[in-house]
């Protein structure tokens, strides 16, 4: 039978994860009875100064490992930083901005809002705009909020615009014209007046990046995704050139798009990465029965944590990317800076400080040996055994010796004992990743003690037993491979874009045949772009949604919408379906209250076209002893020093249990099991830790 491999690769600050399943010819995941194979994973170097290379080198190293060609290769799916980081690293350059004459001063004035409140924010400066004041044009030219032409577009003040850019040498520039949500028209005409008179310019217009009202947030969305476009397009030519596959790319709304389509609007790729953790957490929890839980990706630099509700994760379009508002749809996750990497320090008042700041990949913990100076999360679980003295299998050497005489300078100055040092770092670890948690849940009106854990990334388990304690959840979930489930994640994704209008009316004066004309219009450029991507119209599918809130209001609740003709049951449904979500996350809502009439703001169609996904055979059950995976003891501190045993992972069968204290080890990730839990292995393959009754 022939191959046919899907690979997923994400790419990472220190590692590049590549996971590759054979799909065989039924697209099924291989196998005479289609119900799939084993995925094949491996790491390899990320290459910072051309991460193109790095990913050519694992799609290489993964191919070795199967014996395979690259002809064998059905697909390739990638999350990626390029964006993210050139955000994060503030290097936007060279950005030219194109607006209404009268509003060159938007990016400025911006928001009214400084972070904390004003009470906490006395010394706050406002941080430099996104491009500089001598870098905007204004055109003449001018439409109101139906998209009425009140005065035409001014092509004389628009060539002048154009070959001021030119001459200045600026390629990147971003066009918001004010409600150009409603007509795109005089966007358009300055997109040909820009092509005309500047050919080497890259050029994004505000309608086609972010169709919706508000205008600061609409032109910061476009002068970000132009400011991205350049370094992705030349990523990806890059990756063109290396290989030859059909290569899929993660959005951060949770799903994929061709690379041809990425490069149209890169800015959807901007939290990639971590939307295919979330994606690969959703779809282990709802293996073994878990549809809504807490997903936490633990990484070296930081830990990102999201929510999935019913199998899915939430979904935002409030999100920032390092100081940048970026209203685009994307997956809700909270990222604190408690990774592997996060330096502990004692700050000036004496207290012990760990993170945000991390020692990153190179030079990295003390315990690397790369020349690192700080102390580390990663140090103190070194110290205290709770991870081996080596990582990848014995590819990388931990200095323990190192690391330990750092915490003793550390703990001198604290006036603590090693241990007791690094068990406190592991202890603020632990709870920087418990408010995050809480963030996600609690402030979002959820009861953080019905949502079991998925732990995954390095070292996402590291710290799993002690948030058990902390937040009273009822079980974490340790999937197979853990350092390498945002890869799987990226094999488990529809092809996915997103789609808006704004409609700022009443519900009252909700005029159905206005309502059916939209949504007909959103879908018919979700089945556009689907059928770019290659899917028959057969295999389409839409949902739609739309932002609601009561007069009055600043912001708005999305809820779905059925399916159906958008008439009077329709309209009923979805009102209906605001109150209760509005009920849900605030606590109140106002049904049946004419002074609070609820008011139509945003309409949505979201088009997917569905990939097979892995079905992933389960394990037979094994004899219920867990000493067959055990390899001996090392001296571990919980609550204090004891021989304690080690198990490997790959060797446990599906009902093996494991009782703490006790260490489970694996090729890409250590699970420290604490006194008092239990890890049990299910027939996916997932570890499974409960806290007993004496905790």
């Amino acid at each position: 039978m022939a191959r046919r491999l899907r690979i997923g690769i994400d790419t990472g600050g220190t590692f590049t994860d590549v996971v590759a399943l054979d799909i065989g010819e039924d697209g099924a995941g291989g196998g005479a009875d289609g119900a799939g194979g084993e995925p094949v994973t491996t790491k390899t170097p990320s290459t910072p100064a051309d991460p193109a290379e790095g990913f050519a080198a694992g799609v290489a190293k993964v191919l070795g490992l199967l014996g395979a060609s690259p002809e064998d290769v059905a697909s390739l799916s990638h999350g990626t930083t390029v964006a993210t980081n050139r955000l994060l690293e503030d290097r936007i350059d060279d950005l030219g901005f194109v607006t209404t004459d009268g509003f060159e001063s938007m990016l400025e004035i911006a928001r009214q809002s400084v972070p904390d409140g004003y009470g906490n924010s006395y010394f706050w400066v406002k941080p430099p705009r996104i491009v500089p004041a001598h870098r905007v044009r204004t055109v003449g030219g001018r439409l109101d909020h139906t998209g009425a032409e009140l005065r035409p577009f001014d092509e004389e003040s628009a060539v002048a615009a154009a070959r001021w850019f030119r001459d200045a040498g600026i390629r990147a520039i971003g066009v918001c014209f004010l409600h150009s949500y409603a007509n795109p028209a005089h966007e358009l005409a300055m997109r040909e007046v820009l092509r005309r008179e500047h050919p080497d310019a890259v050029v994004s217009l505000s309608c086609e990046v972010l169709r919706e009202y508000r205008e600061y947030e609409r032109s910061v969305t476009t002068l970000v995704d132009a400011a991205v476009k350049p370094a992705m397009n030349g990523y990806l030519a890059r990756i063109a050139e290396r290989v030859a596959s059909r290569l899929l790319v993660m959005k951060s709304n949770g799903g994929v798009l061709s690379a041809d389509e990425v490069a149209r609007q890169p800015i959807t790729t901007v939290l990639s990465g971590p939307a295919a953790g979330a994606l690969g957490a959703a779809f282990v929890a709802s293996r073994g029965g878990r549809r809504s839980v807490v997903t936490l990706d633990g990484g070296g630099t930081s830990t990102d944590v999201a929510v999935v509700l019913d199998g899915e994760p939430t979904v935002t379009t409030e999100g920032t990317i390092g100081r940048h508002p970026v209203k685009i749809p994307m997956i809700d996750i909270v990222t604190v800076g408690a990774g592997g990497g996060s330096v502990a320090r004692r700050s000036p008042d004496g207290a012990l400080k760990v993170g945000p700041r991390s020692a990153g990949a190179d030079p990295g913990p003390l315990c690397y040996g790369r020349g690192g100076t700080e102390v580390t999360v990663t140090d103190a679980h070194a110290v205290l055994g709770r991870i081996p003295p080596h990582l990848l299998g014995g590819e990388v050497p931990l200095d323990v010796p190192a690391a330990r005489a750092g915490l003793e300078e550390l703990a001198a100055g604290l006036g603590l004992t090693v241990e007791r040092a690094a068990a406190g770092i592991l202890e603020i670890s632990a709870w920087n990743q418990a408010n995050a948690i809480r963030q996600i849940t609690v402030q979002r009106g959820l009861d953080v003690r019905d949502y079991p854990l998925v732990a995954f990334g390095g070292s996402g388990p590291l710290l799993a037993c002690r948030l058990l304690d902390v937040l009273g959840l009822p079980a974490a979930v340790v999937p197979e491979n853990p350092g390498n489930l945002s890869a799987f994640g990226l094999l488990t994704v529809d092809v996915k874009n997103d789609h808006v209008r704004t409609r700022v009316v009443r519900d009252a004066e909700l005029d159905a045949a206005v309502l059916a004309e939209t949504f007909a219009e959103l879908e018919d450029e979700a089945g556009a772009a689907l059928a770019r991507e290659g899917f028959p119209e057969e295999r389409r599918r839409f949902v739609r949604s739309a932002d609601l809130r009561y007069y009055g209001q600043a912001f708005e609740v999305r809820v779905t919408a059925p399916a159906g003709p958008p008439d009077e049951a329709f309209r009923a449904e979805v009102v209906r379906r605001f109150h209760d979500a509005h009920t849900d996350r605030y606590g109140y809502g106002h049904r049946d209250d004419p002074r609070h009439p609820v008011e139509w703001v945003n309409l949505r169609v979201s088009g997917i076209g569905p990939i097979e996904r892995p079905r992933l055979p389960e394990r037979p059950p094994g004899d219920g002893d867990p000493s067959r995976a055990r390899t001996g003891t090392r001296r571990v501190y919980f609550d204090d020093w004891e021989e304690t045993p080690v198990y490997r992972r790959e060797k446990l069968a599906p009902g093996d249990a494991v009782d703490g204290p006790a260490v489970i080890e694996e090729f890409g990730s250590t699970l420290p099991l604490h006194p008092g839990f239990t890890a049990r292995l299910d027939p996916h393959g997932d570890l499974v830790v409960t806290a007993g009754e004496g905790r």
